[in-house]
C-alpha cells in the first residue's frame, strides 16, 4: 500500500469517528470524546500531564496528534501552549476544529508534517507527547 493510500484510508477514519455513536462509545471507554483513533484513556493522559509537569508557560508538541488527543486535552487541563503535528491533513483539521470548540485557538497551532521533518527549530518545546501512533 502506498503512502497516499494509507493517508487516504486513515483520513476516512475521521468521518466515522465523528459519528455520535462512536463519540458515545469513546466517552464510555476512554473517558473523552475527541474522535480518537487510539486507545489512550483520560486517566493515562492525566498521568502523562503530571509526569511532564506541564504549566501555563509550557510548550507541548503532540507528534502524530490526529484528532488532538491527548495534546489538546492536556492544554485545556494545564493551560500550556500546544502544537499538533500529523501527516494527514484531515487529522490537522480535526484537531483545529476541536481546539476551536475548546477555546484554545490562541495557544494552538495545527501542522501537517511528518515526524522526520518537523518545521520547527530544535529545542522549541518543553515536552513532547507521542501516543497511539501507527503511521
Amino acid at each position: 500500500m502506498s503512502g497516499n493510500d494509507r493517508a487516504a484510508r486513515f483520513a476516512a477514519r475521521y468521518l466515522v469517528t465523528g459519528d455520535a455513536v462512536f463519540l458515545e462509545i469513546e466517552l464510555a471507554v476512554l473517558g473523552v470524546d475527541y474522535q480518537a483513533t487510539g486507545y489512550t484513556t483520560r486517566s493515562e493522559a492525566d498521568d502523562l500531564g503530571r509526569q511532564m509537569e506541564l504549566r501555563t508557560d509550557s510548550r507541548l508538541l503532540d507528534l502524530g496528534s490526529g484528532c488532538g488527543f491527548p495534546g489538546l486535552y492536556l492544554a485545556t487541563r494545564t493551560g500550556c501552549s500546544i502544537v499538533t503535528v500529523d501527516p494527514v491533513a484531515t487529522g490537522a483539521s480535526t484537531s483545529r476544529a476541536r481546539a476551536l470548540r475548546d477555546g484554545l485557538t490562541d495557544r494552538h497551532l495545527a501542522v501537517v508534517a511528518r515526524g522526520q521533518a518537523l518545521p520547527v527549530p530544535n529545542a522549541s518545546f518543553d515536552a513532547i507527547v507521542h501516543v497511539d501512533v501507527t503511521c
